[in-house]
């Protein structure tokens, strides 16, 4: 059966790179991916799937086959959002090309083995989490297992993500001249204390934790008495649970500086918080396998967690994997233009080709070997304790 999925992938092959090459050529930032949602809904449509547009988000789909048999469900996750100035520096348009060649190449065998397959477009990746927005209007609460792979600069069977919570802090005050400062408050002054008292929390803070923030608005004139100044941070941890701990922390720092200053504050979340991801090593034992098929070089699951991504929330709903793939040198950055030409080259389409099948195949072998699904479920089970 996997030769029929390699089949049914080199035969519409040059209708995925189509697709990958359309999206690279109209990128679109996360929470405005009309048009790519339109081109990937189309292309659902006529492979037969049942379509839901501005699914959970505006930008958001959902796409499903049911073979009418029992089995289980196999979700494949599309991202298409672009980042700004580098176009699909990350290159999420050939992770929607994979997810949706693999789930059409999974679905034309779907009749023989039943279940029912999903590909589920998840938007904005990069900063408004449409994964968290599905996975809290439980979208992913009856799903088996949620699969994708990500491109990169090698092949590696997924890593740990860092919890993020992003805060910004305004400050309000009185303004005054500046040469009768008593007559005001000074916002900016209570931005400064709460910047320098939040950065003395990186020293106490547990290994691999990062505070970063920024003076997003200061004042607009040296001789006036600001009495309004705003800081934006994202605080980043291995853990949801300590990140928050962190961030009330940051907020003592906050109210004190207040105090200080008479000045007073407002805290507000400005981007979505994004959860760990919980490794899954049943399916990251699945992608060796594939990998190993191709005579591919791999890397084992990075334990040291980096970056966040939205994928967190999906990992604490069922097994997830979000492997990676190589399409680029080690050279070759990540959210660069040079990233996203690579997703459009000779190795982009044979990473679309492999990725696409090493997918699908994962997805088949779930269905019909239910003794590694049950292992998928009890790992993450054991892990969600």
């Amino acid at each position: 059966m996997k030769e029929q999925l390699k089949h049914y992938i080199q035969e519409h092959m040059e209708e995925y790179k189509y697709l990958v090459n359309d999206l690279y050529e109209h990128p679109e930032i996360g929470n405005q991916e009309f048009r790519s949602m339109r081109v990937l809904c189309k292309m659902l449509r006529k492979e037969g799937f049942e379509v839901t547009e501005e699914y959970v988000v505006p930008t958001g789909f959902l796409g499903v086959w049911i073979s009418g048999k029992p089995g289980p469900v196999i979700a494949y996750m599309c991202e298409y959002d672009a980042l700004p100035e580098v176009g699909h520096g990350c290159g999420h348009n050939l992770i929607a090309g994979m997810s949706l060649a693999a789930g059409c190449a999974l679905k034309s065998i779907l009749p023989n083995i039943g279940g029912e397959v999903r590909i589920i477009g998840t938007p904005a990746e990069e900063n408004f989490g449409g994964k968290v927005s599905m996975a809290a209007a439980h979208v992913f609460d009856d799903v088996d297992a949620a699969l994708m792979l990500h491109p990169d600069t090698k092949n590696s069977l997924g890593g740990r993500t860092l919890a993020i919570y992003p805060l910004r802090f305004e400050f309000f005050g009185q303004n005054a001249h500046a040469c009768t400062p008593q007559n005001g408050k000074s916002a900016l002054d209570a931005a400064v204390m709460s910047y320098m008292s939040i950065n003395l929390l990186r020293q106490f803070a547990e290994p691999n934790t990062f505070i970063h923030g920024v003076i997003a608005h200061g004042g607009e004139a040296a001789n006036v008495i600001p009495a309004y100044a705003s800081l934006e941070y994202y605080f980043r941890g291995e853990t949801m649970e300590y990140v928050k701990e962190l961030c009330e922390k940051a907020k003592a720092c906050v109210e004190g500086a207040c105090t200080m200053s008479g000045c007073t504050s407002r805290i507000t979340t400005y981007e979505c918080p994004y959860d760990d991801c919980v490794i899954n090593y049943t399916l990251a034992d699945m992608l060796k396998d594939e990998y190993e098929d191709f005579g591919y070089p791999w890397e084992g699951v990075d334990e040291v967690a980096q970056g966040s991504s939205d994928v967190g929330s999906v990992s604490y709903c069922c097994p997830t994997l979000q492997g990676y793939i190589k399409i680029a040198d080690s050279c070759v950055n990540g959210h660069s233009r040079e990233m996203a030409d690579a997703t459009i080259s000779q190795q982009g389409s044979q990473a679309l080709f492999d990725g696409a099948l090493a997918l699908a195949d994962i997805g088949r072998r779930l269905i019909m070997e239910p003794d590694i699904m049950e292992k998928a479920w009890m790992e993450l089970k054991a892990n969600r304790k």
